[in-house]
């Protein structure tokens, strides 16, 4: 961790087999967890909570000041989880008072040029291609992918295991298990490859397929959807994180493909 060519600040806390490379700069308020490698040329400033085994590769910032001019200087966090890879030029801002923390969970890749927004909040196991932009408050849950060049208006949720198609504008809520592109986004088809590789068996994609061709695919409206799953379909997990997510959007979901004459 004694790297000359580095700035630590004296009150930053360093956990045992950090490796800082020259050039680095940790400010006051900071901790670092044990086996993390944090690259040349990376700024780490105040209010950043990084966990082990971390990799920041050159160019990153972590827990700069929001891009928000509400606010007014208060003590906030940006939070890094274990095991997660941050690529070239990243930058994570840190939270407002309005969430306190900017959040990116354990085992992700943030490719190169990714920027995360203050008081996002970033589940387990995702993947933003490279230079995916978050605005403020978005919310991204686990298993989730998000194709590179897309940009993510504020305040939107993105479900468990989705896959969003790379230069995608997100505007709207995308639910848990689909897949999501075209332009305006649209549902494209649940993520079946991706909930294989995650051990769900066939029965269960076939039930999530079920539920969201009633939603997408059966002329109804989103409430007239809800109620009709409710009444038809036996409760499951997936089924109930389903309509749950869709019931609590406030922003509205994603649409329905529909084929248009060319």
């Amino acid at each position: 961790m004694n790297q000359p060519l580095a700035y630590v600040h004296p009150q930053a806390k360093i956990a045992r087999n950090v490796v800082i490379e020259p050039f680095v700069t940790i400010h006051k308020n900071v901790e670092v967890g044990e086996g993390t490698w944090i690259g040349s040329n990376v700024t780490i400033m105040e209010g950043a909570r990084i966990g082990k085994n971390v990799r920041i590769f050159p160019g990153a910032v972590i827990s700069a000041i929001p891009q928000d001019l509400k606010f007014d200087g208060e003590e906030t966090t940006a939070e890094i989880g274990d095991n997660t890879t941050i690529r070239e030029f990243v930058t994570v801002n840190r939270g407002t008072n309005a969430n306190d923390k900017t959040v990116v969970g354990s085992n992700c890749l943030l490719m190169a040029y990714v920027h995360v927004a203050h008081d996002c909040i970033i589940g387990k196991n995702c993947i933003l291609a490279n230079a995916v932009n978050l605005a403020g408050h978005i919310n991204i849950d686990d298993f989730a992918i998000v194709g590179g060049l897309s940009a993510v208006h504020q305040f939107v949720n993105i479900g468990a295991h989705v896959m969003i198609s790379g230069g995608s504008l997100v505007r709207k809520d995308v639910p848990p298990f689909t897949k999501a592109a075209r332009d305006p986004l649209s549902f494209a088809g649940i993520n079946s490859i991706g909930l294989r590789r995650r051990g769900y068996s066939s029965e269960k994609i076939n039930e999530i397929q079920d539920i969201y061709r009633i939603i997408f695919n059966k002329n109804l409206n989103v409430s007239q959807a809800i109620a009709f799953i409710e009444a038809e379909m036996p409760a499951t997990t997936e089924r109930d994180e389903i309509l749950s997510f869709i019931s609590s959007s406030k922003r509205g979901i994603m649409k329905g493909y529909s084929f248009r004459e060319k």
